[in-house]
């Protein structure tokens, strides 16, 4: 009876002996995750502060008021430990303003760990020549016809005049309606001889000094280059116009 209980104690002793080195071995094993799974969590507001961020320097040459419109950024960024870097890298050829499809490259300790495309608008206004009323195909332009306003670059993709003085004197190209900003090449320098005038020919240098009759075989504006007949010779030749009246062959 004795012995039986003697059996008993020792059997328990030994079940107890085994189960601690099995707790013991378990316990490290956990802790070593906790640091890998703690990493790094960019919020949201973050990461967008970093992308327009980019877009005001990257606007900063434009001579207008810039507003960032858009930035497609959303979530919570989660990313392993370490240090985090950040690129934001546009298009070659976006100037800054307007839509746009930028990079962001998101780096932990200089290895890549997110590489996304974001959509982003910028919006930037300035003060522009527009119409101040609507002007039709081929009037000429006077200061009465146009005012200044404030519009955004990406309505005329850059290509806008500045001062009304600019576009004083030049031809619509195409009809405007009121308030629409005026591009330049909405707008041509009108022909001064028409096509089928009679015109006088000059050729001259520091010496010589000739002129003939001819007509014109095209329109040309102050400064263009038009074909021009010689009545006398019946040759064609290339002249500048100098005035309405005169066109210059050089030589």
């Amino acid at each position: 009876m004795r012995l039986t209980h003697l059996t008993r104690i020792l059997s328990a002793l030994l079940v107890f002996s085994f189960s601690l080195p099995a707790f013991a071995a378990t316990a490290p094993a956990a802790a070593a995750k906790l640091p890998a799974a703690a990493g790094n969590v960019v919020a949201e507001a973050t990461v967008r502060g970093v992308i327009s961020d980019y877009l005001m320097q990257k606007a900063s040459a434009l001579a207008a008021e810039i507003t960032v419109k858009r930035i497609g950024y959303y979530g919570d960024l989660k990313l392993p430990a370490g240090t985090v870097s950040y690129d934001v890298v546009a298009p070659d050829r976006w100037e800054g303003y307007g839509p746009a499809s930028v990079a962001l490259v998101v780096r932990v300790d200089g290895q890549v760990k997110r590489n996304q495309t974001v959509q982003v608008e910028v919006e930037a206004l300035t003060e522009m020549v527009v119409a101040a009323r609507t002007l039709e195909r081929g009037e000429v332009l006077s200061a009465s016809d146009l005012a200044l306003a404030r519009r955004d670059l990406n309505q005329v993709h850059g290509s806008y005049m500045k001062a009304i003085d600019e576009a004083v004197g030049l031809r619509v190209k195409t009809t405007l309606r009121a308030n629409t900003p005026l591009r330049r090449d909405n707008l041509e320098r009108p022909p001064l001889v028409k096509s089928g005038q009679l015109v006088t020919i000059l050729a001259e240098n520091e010496v010589v000094r000739v002129t003939a009759s001819g007509r014109a075989k095209g329109a040309g504006a102050l400064g263009d280059v038009i074909m021009v007949q010689n009545l006398s010779s019946q040759k064609d030749i290339a002249a500048r116009v100098l005035d309405a009246t005169t066109v210059k062959v050089d030589f």
